[in-house]
């Protein structure tokens, strides 16, 4: 049985990015085959299209660390052929043949029903960007974090887990503070519910300070660096930042002193091996209480722009988020 699946290959002049027919033999051990309807375009995927050996060493290799559609075949009494499902991190689309494609094979344990309220495309409008988004929250508000704390501040707010950021936690009801490098899309982020803006520089101001004055209820963080600890250090009292990104840097200067003054908490976020028992339960949120309208964030993809998006995304130069559409023609 022949699919069509997105390939980076490593050559001699560099990865080469190509659309090519493969067979579901040759897809790896799994409980579960599944016709994927829809991925999504994240950072992560651009940088296993780039060759980075941080998220990918084997080539050639089909990358979409997202994926959702039907059960096709399963080994599992927990899944039957017609279900439908979401996979998203673990292994898939870093060591394993990924989502962008129209086949994946994966172990049951990566997999999760798609519940009730959502459908493959919206699911995939979510996908790991805004999943991850949706975990800060929750993460936050474990910690402590109400409207009644503070405004939040969400940085990289345009970017696939910035805009969902803000539109849930403005949907919430929490006051929102978008950080941003690009001064046009302002009414985008208004559009999502932010009520103040900052730019890049502005929320780096202060970095060789061992503390700000105090300014955030919470913080979600998607770019890491100095912004991340200048945010940190503009926390209120007992508050909390989350960290889940680090495209602007993986390093920052640090000091004890918010930690041992302002009582605050640097609270890690990581979608990719949290238990799927723990990633059913978010995804049940997502389809309910959290349920959000986030169409006019699709930038929809097929098999066949994927390329030109990824360079766009690895130059900041995408907004909201990109669906794959695996059947969809250009």
């Amino acid at each position: 049985m022949s699919f069509r699946a997105f390939q980076v290959e490593k050559t001699d002049a560099g990865f080469v990015r190509s659309v090519i027919d493969r067979d579901v033999d040759d897809l790896p051990e799994g409980e579960l085959l599944i016709d994927v309807h829809y991925s999504s375009l994240n950072y992560k995927d651009a940088l296993s299209a780039t060759g980075n050996p941080g998220v990918t060493r084997v080539f050639p290799h089909t990358p979409g660390i997202d994926a959702a559609g039907q059960v096709l075949a399963s080994n599992d009494t927990a899944f039957a052929e017609g279900d439908r499902v979401i996979v998203i991190g673990f292994d898939l689309g870093m060591g394993t043949a990924g989502g962008f494609a129209q086949r994946i094979r994966v172990p049951s344990g990566w997999a999760v029903k798609i519940p009730e309220g959502l459908d493959a495309r919206a699911s995939m409008r979510i996908g790991t960007a805004g999943f991850t988004a949706a975990e800060c929250v929750q993460k936050l508000e474990q910690s402590g974090l109400t409207p009644a704390s503070g405004p939040v501040l969400v940085t990289g707010a345009t970017g696939g887990v910035g805009s969902v950021a803000v539109k849930l936690l403005a949907g919430l009801g929490y006051e929102v503070v978008a950080v941003t490098g690009k001064a046009d899309k302002q009414d985008f982020l208004r559009s999502l519910g932010a009520v103040e803006f900052m730019t890049r520089e502005e929320a780096a101001e202060g970095a060789d300070k061992p503390l700000l004055a105090e300014r955030w209820g919470g913080v979600v963080d998607t770019v890491g660096g100095d912004i991340l600890f200048n945010a940190v250090k503009s926390l209120r009292y007992g508050c909390s930042a989350a960290a889940c990104g680090l495209v602007a840097a993986p390093n920052f200067s640090a000091s004890v002193l918010p930690f041992i003054l302002r009582h605050v908490n640097l609270l890690g976020i990581d979608s990719v091996q949290l238990p799927i028992a723990e990633k059913a339960a978010i995804w049940s949120r997502l389809a309910t209480d959290w349920q959000m309208d986030l169409a006019d964030l699709e930038e929809s993809l097929t098999l066949h722009s994927l390329s030109g998006a990824i360079d766009r995304i690895l130059a900041g130069q995408m907004v909201g988020r990109g669906v794959v559409d695996l059947y969809a023609e250009d």
